[in-house]
């Protein structure tokens, strides 16, 4: 009977396609609800609704105050021979310590210590997570906020020119950095900072520079100081400071020691703008490629990096809204009152 109805319907009324195509419409329907959920699907929405979706994970920071800082002022006339210059910055009173020819096992043992065994608080505790492992040791007071520079040499008896090929079982110096006051260890939550330096010898021409930052934390936590790549940035240096020629030898150098980064392109610009819109302030940091490109307004949109192409995995602001506003209104007024009367 059915059969006979489906034929009389195709031979003599267009229901019959119309039937059909209402079937196919069905079921076409259940399977699309049936994948996504009552929700609808991504490539259907409009662009706002796009956005949420799209937003790359926040990560969670804490912020903490670092009262360490530590400088080169002239790393072009530094050798192991000559010597260095240390500028540090310390917003307490400070001790540091200069540990030349360090072992390099040993200090990553020294660090994996403080995470198990016992906290690096002093230097005296730093040294015993070492066992004498360095060559010379040289110790300063550092005063709060004073930024005089420490003349740091191997002596001449020493008799050291290089520190052997890479890769290598010493690092040139270590400097280590410890608050001098025990009241002050109780107030911050870093309680130390180790500085890994590299100094040019006979045997390795890399240029001086800082390759590690070690931040410990009073908790037996420790963490690498990273640098932030910035979009472009009134501080920084001109490239044209240093020649290709150098910098194209320094980057092989690093290559070949294992510790070669991906470097940012060269800035075009001296201010902080976001890179897309060119009017909002660079706020958010980028990971894992750590460029600081995007501004609250822009960040929503993208899930690759404007300057690297490298997929986003998280990242973190700058500042919070409200310390934003508190510094708009800190300008405001500064650039307001010496030229106005109220």
């Amino acid at each position: 009977m059915a059969a006979v109805f489906l034929v009389t319907l195709y031979e003599y009324s267009p229901l019959f396609y119309i039937t059909v195509v209402f079937v196919c419409f069905l079921v076409t329907s259940g399977l699309v609800l049936g994948w996504f959920g009552l929700g609808v699907p991504v490539i259907l929405r409009n662009s706002e609704e796009a956005e949420s979706s799209t937003r790359v994970l926040k990560k969670r920071m804490r912020q903490v105050k670092n009262p360490f800082g530590l400088e080169i002022p002239h790393p072009a006339t530094a050798s192991v021979t000559k010597g260095i210059t240390l500028t540090p910055d310390c917003l307490e009173d400070c001790i540091l310590t200069c540990y030349w020819g360090c072992s390099v096992q040993k200090l990553h043992e020294a660090l994996q210590k403080h995470v198990y065994c016992f906290r690096i608080k002093t230097p005296q505790a730093l040294e015993d997570a070492l066992y004498s492992e360095y060559l010379y040791q040289q110790q300063y007071f550092i005063k709060k906020n004073d930024k005089e520079e420490k003349y740091c040499q191997l002596p001449e008896d020493a008799q050291v020119v290089d520190f052997g090929p890479v890769p290598r079982s010493r690092y040139p110096l270590i400097a280590l950095l410890t608050l001098a006051d025990e009241e002050d260890r109780e107030i911050y939550d870093i309680i130390s900072m180790v500085a890994v330096i590299h100094i040019p010898d006979e045997s390795y021409r890399l240029s001086c520079r800082i390759l590690y930052q070690y931040l410990l934390l009073a908790q037996g936590q420790y963490h690498d100081l990273k640098q932030l790549f910035m979009s472009a940035d009134s501080t920084a240096p001109s490239p044209s400071a240093e020649s290709p020629g150098e910098r194209s030898t320094d980057r092989s150098l690093l290559e070949k020691a294992g510790l070669a980064e991906d470097e940012p392109e060269l800035h075009e610009e001296n201010s902080k703008d976001c890179v897309v819109c060119q009017n909002g302030t660079v706020n958010w940091v980028l990971l894992p490629c750590r460029h600081a490109c995007l501004c609250d307004g822009c960040i929503k949109y993208f899930q690759q990096c404007p300057m690297c192409r490298q997929f986003v995995q998280e990242s973190f602001p700058l500042c919070s809204k409200k310390e934003q506003d508190e510094d708009d209104s800190t300008h405001i007024l500064q650039d307001v009152l010496p030229g106005r009367v109220f």
